[in-house]
């Protein structure tokens, strides 16, 4: 029997075997190959942002992943991109913000003052091409545990409006999808990723050993924080959850994930999935040391396994023999290397090759490893679409 998109998807979920893998494009919801797909749109109208993303999908014959951030959950971009919720005030979190812009980068530097103190952050705006932005909190809010502690007491807890805010965004994307895919949600990251927000990496990749006791809170902090912003988009009607675990990656070694970070992040794989609804765990960096390790997570899958040399070290056939069924393995296909840069042939020939790998024995997605770049021919993703469609079925 042939499967909806929608039937194959939430198949593969459940760990059955669907008609054919589920063949998807991952594409930024703002940016990119949206915006060299359609550049006359405005950057932050999201609505119209991701209703392209939509036909785009379908005119190419994918499976549609439709995969909402920007807009969808704004204002909060400290949840995703770093820094302290200076979008809100109380009468014990007070934000004053200063923004600066040489045209191309906008900086906001923010001084909170709480009843206990202050902190102050720098979160930047970076406009890499018209319409495309990068953001990223560049100076860290949290450098001690008294710090930390002014955080856990006083950030305004999440607006009473906001569940039915989202909602109420999700909604004519859900309606404008029907049984064509899935609209899956980036909800709030792993502990480890939301922890790398709010204090120096470099100070975090080493805390659990040179300043246990504030790793620890901290660790707990990020995920009180969140929880019932996870909540609200469990209930807001997403078919799966996307929570970002790149920051702990490969690198840090199996040993230093396991002891360390594992228990915290299966806290929130385990909250996103409470009721039922799936997550995907995306580690878009180093990744072959963990790929055992993430059976623990309890997670349903895992993404987006990036290939050597450039973008990741995964080996799809040594994942897919070490994994053994545990979770969905998605992902697979280098999105700059093969489709951007590559030929139609190129991309042909991977792609077949990937789907080869990555077919038996079923719980896998198709996807480009990360989303699409700018620059990317389109005739390269149709031939990833139209090739990897040729080679799905069972």
């Amino acid at each position: 029997m042939v499967m909806t998109p929608r039937e194959r998807f939430k198949a593969v979920f459940r760990g059955e075997l669907p008609d054919r893998v589920p063949v998807t494009l991952f594409i930024q919801d703002q940016g990119h190959f949206i915006n060299q797909m359609y550049p006359g749109i405005d950057p932050r109208d999201h609505l119209a942002i991701q209703l392209k993303v939509i036909e785009i999908s379908r005119q190419l014959g994918a499976d549609v992943f439709v995969r909402l951030l920007f807009g969808t959950l704004e204002p909060f971009q400290w949840m995703f991109f770093g820094g302290l919720n200076v979008s809100e005030e109380t009468d014990s979190w007070e934000v004053r913000t200063d923004e600066t812009s040489d045209g191309r980068t906008t900086i906001r530097r923010s001084e909170i003052r709480t009843p206990g103190g202050r902190l102050t952050q720098e979160f930047s705006i970076d406009e890499i091409r018209p319409g495309t932005f990068m953001y990223a909190c560049t100076v860290k809010p949290v450098r001690t545990l008294a710090d930390l502690e002014l955080v856990r007491r006083y950030e305004p807890a999440m607006p009473a409006s906001w569940p039915a805010t989202v909602r109420e965004r999700i909604a004519p994307i859900r309606a404008a999808l029907g049984d064509d895919g899935i609209v899956g949600c980036w909800s709030p990251h792993g502990p480890f990723n939301m922890a790398s927000l709010l204090v120096d990496e470099q100070d975090l990749y080493c805390m659990f050993y040179t300043d246990p006791d504030l790793y620890r809170e901290l660790m707990e902090l990020s995920l009180a924080r969140v929880a019932d912003y996870t909540r609200a988009i469990d209930a807001a009607g997403i078919d799966v959850h996307l929570v970002g675990g790149n920051v702990p990656g490969g690198f840090l070694g199996r040993r230093n994930y396991e002891e360390h970070i594992l228990a915290y992040e299966r806290r929130q794989i385990q909250l996103a999935q409470a009721n039922g609804t799936p997550a995907i765990y995306h580690n878009c960096g180093q990744i072959m040391q963990l790929v055992e390790s993430y059976k623990a997570l309890g997670v349903v899958g895992v993404e987006p396994f990036s290939p050597p040399p450039q973008l990741g070290d995964a080996d799809l056939a040594k994942v897919k023999d070490i994994v053994d069924s545990a979770y969905v393995v998605v992902g697979g296909v280098d999105q700059v290397l093969a489709i951007q840069r590559g030929t139609v042939d190129d991309v042909r020939r991977v792609t077949a090759r990937t789907m080869e790998i990555g077919k038996p024995g079923g719980h896998f997605i198709l996807q480009n490893a990360d989303f699409l770049e700018y620059g990317t021919p389109p005739e390269n993703v149709e031939a990833f679409v139209s090739t990897a469609i040729e080679h799905a079925g069972y």
